[in-house]
């Protein structure tokens, strides 16, 4: 059966309480303080099973101006509204107010019920009914039924009963694949079973012994209980009044305004991005910074408007705005939310949630509003891309795209399936599924090549850059995941050629000019000739009368192909003369087990100055194992 959650709105003193007990049975004002003033105060709950079977569940607000906060707290999540205009007095303040309201919630379905016929006589209620006709003109209850009815009485009931079946079959129903979200509007604790909150359940669905996380504060509970319109169940849906019983939790970690969801599901911002719309009822035009109190959901927040592409809103415009507000909330993109005017309080506008979790934007910037407008109505293809693009080189994930689209899970794979094939985007880490634009890929990888072609034309003699040096060079904050996907797209084409910690373009070969030439020969018969007595490279540079770093080049370019072997800073021999000593080491070892450093010095006939750092070579090439004053030739 279809799940809907009905909401009355209405001035103080018009009868929608009694209403609700006449039609249910169920008295909604449960406060000591409601029934001494005859007010209602707080929230108000019940249900109502129709003629045909469809159960409703009701929410009862407070019509008094000073409770509007919990007016708008209860009337988030409501499927259709019932107006409630008392005959005798008929449109009052809180009337506007209220459907302003539900109006900015983006509550598109409704009836009107003029309550207290039985003290207005015909004459009256006909210009009353026509009254109300005017001011329903251009809102979205124009043309809406309008139902004369007595809870005193019960007169008008089963027409009023007849209009609200209807309606029911006319109210799409909500999709329980959505992100479980419950907006708390009451905490309270039951005796022997703990800390119970109660809400309109506006997507998703909850399990008892489901893990669940409260936002924004994080912290993580058992669904140990939940109940629907009374009735204990399993499982509670999207437009259910449900109210769950957690295990483990202290009541006074919980208060309204804080979202029971899955757990790492949501993801709290201080900055909101939304389309505002400012209510032609507003006498002057809101100004950009100015404080104000921002409600969705049940959250009630202070905060700040800043209005990106103006200094001043009108009467009856709208604007791309960013909330930044002094406390973090839990929303989604098309969550709706109304602002109030900080003092005096009064409702001022509202709209549509953009971005649930923006980053802080700079003002005038013509291409982020039209591209934050955009976001209004694009189909979820340009949304996800529109994001990757945004979020730049760190990407964007799965579970953030969850909130800035306000897909299900298997919506969300579908398209994000399309846009990889097409290369559109880029994901760049399995393991947490964080995704890149595809544009933003491709100039990684441009840019790569050109710190490469650069790098070898500056190095010319080096087979190539390290690793890290690439990766510092093409962006500080690169993750070395979306550095390994870059690397391996480069290298699948045959771009770059990665040898061991050394990448290189495939096209770069190392290629000596004639001088070079000359001195790579005059180098290399420097090292043969003197063996293991080699010159330091001071020396070398001053017997080659060359510049040095010329010469370091050209000695580098052997050390890397192999020709030459470093031993310590400045210090080097050539590969066959390393080589004949590791043989005539390994001979000797292999015949006497072990051998001291005089021993070793012996067998070189040269210096301590060169025998140490040649001792200390083999160790650390692991020909050699040193065990006190003794080596050893090393197993393995």
């Amino acid at each position: 059966m279809k799940q809907i959650i009905l909401g009355t709105a209405g001035h103080i003193d018009h009868g929608k309480t009694s209403l609700i007990k006449a039609l249910t049975g169920i008295d909604t004002d449960r406060l000591k303080e409601e029934k001494v003033r005859g007010i209602t105060i707080e929230l108000g709950f019940a249900w109502l099973d129709l003629p045909g079977g469809q159960r409703v569940g009701i929410v009862d607000v407070p019509g008094h101006e000073k409770f509007v906060k919990n007016m708008v707290a209860g009337a988030s999540g409501i499927d259709l509204v019932a107006l409630i205009i008392a005959a005798d007095e008929g449109v009052m303040p809180q009337t506007k107010e209220h459907l302003h309201i539900c109006s900015l919630l983006n509550v598109k379905h409704g009836l009107v019920v003029l309550t207290k016929i039985d003290t207005v006589d015909e004459e009256w209620l006909d210009l009353v009914m026509d009254d109300v006709q005017k001011f329903l003109k251009g809102t979205f209850l124009e043309g809406a039924p309008v139902i004369p009815v007595s809870s005193l009485t019960g007169e008008g009931f089963p027409k009023l009963l007849e209009a609200l079946e209807t309606l029911c079959k006319a109210v799409p129903e909500r999709t329980s694949g959505g992100l479980f979200r419950l907006p708390v509007d009451r905490v309270f604790t039951m005796k022997g079973f703990g800390t119970v909150v109660t809400g309109s359940l506006v997507s998703g669905a909850v399990r008892v012994g489901e893990t669940i996380m409260i936002y924004p504060s994080g912290i993580q509970s058992k669904v140990r209980g939940i109940q629907v319109h009374g009735q204990t169940v399993d499982q509670a849906v999207a437009s259910t009044r449900t109210a769950v019983n957690f295990q483990g939790i202290d009541r006074s970690a919980i208060v309204r305004g804080d979202v029971v969801g899955s757990v790492n599901t949501l993801k709290p911002s201080y900055m909101i991005d939304a389309l505002l719309t400012y209510l032609p009822s507003n006498e002057k035009p809101l100004k950009n910074r100015t404080k104000v109190r921002f409600h969705t959901g049940t959250s009630e927040i202070l905060g700040y408007a800043i209005l990106l592409d103006r200094e001043e809103l009108a009467p009856r415009e709208t604007a791309v705005t960013q909330f930044r507000l002094d406390a973090p909330v839990a929303v989604v993109k098309d969550d709706r939310f109304v602002i109030r005017s900080y003092s005096p309080i009064r409702t001022t506008g509202g709209g549509q949630i953009l971005n649930p979790v923006p980053r802080k934007h700079k003002r005038f910037k013509k291409s982020l509003v039209s591209d934050l407008k955009r976001l209004a109505e694009s189909p979820a293809i340009e949304i996800i891309t529109y994001h990757g693009k945004e979020s730049g080189i760190l990407g964007v994930g799965f579970s953030e795209l969850r909130l800035m689209t306000n897909l299900s899970e298997k919506e969300l794979e579908h398209h994000l399936q399309y846009l990889l094939s097409q290369r559109a985007i880029i994901q760049v880490d399995r393991e947490n599924r964080t995704f890149i634009h595809g544009s933003i890929f491709d100039g990684l990888r441009q840019k790569a090549i050109e710190i490469l072609q650069g790098y070898h034309k500056d190095h010319p003699l080096k087979a190539g850059m390290s690793r890290q040096a690439l990766k510092s060079k093409l962006a500080p904050s690169l993750s070395s995941k979306l550095f390994g996907v870059l690397i391996h797209d480069l290298a699948k084409n045959s771009t770059v050629i990665q040898e061991k910690e050394v990448i290189r373009l495939s096209g770069h070969r190392v290629a000596l000019e004639a001088d070079q030439k000359d001195v790579r020969h005059r180098i290399e018969q420097s090292y043969l000739r003197s063996g293991l007595q080699p010159p330091y490279f001071r020396d070398l540079v001053a017997s080659l009368g060359q510049n040095s770093a010329h010469v370091k080049e050209v000695l580098v370019h052997m050390l890397e192909e192999g020709t030459l072997v470093k031993v310590k800073e400045d210090l080097y021999f050539h590969r066959r003369v390393i080589d004949n000593l590791k043989n005539r080491l390994v001979s000797y070892l292999k015949t006497n087990s072990e051998i001291t450093t005089p021993q070793f010095k012996e067998m070189t006939r040269v210096s301590r100055k060169y025998t140490i750092p040649l001792i200390e070579h083999f160790d650390s090439t692991k020909v050699t194992i040193r065990i006190g004053d003794i080596r050893r030739l090393r197993e393995g």
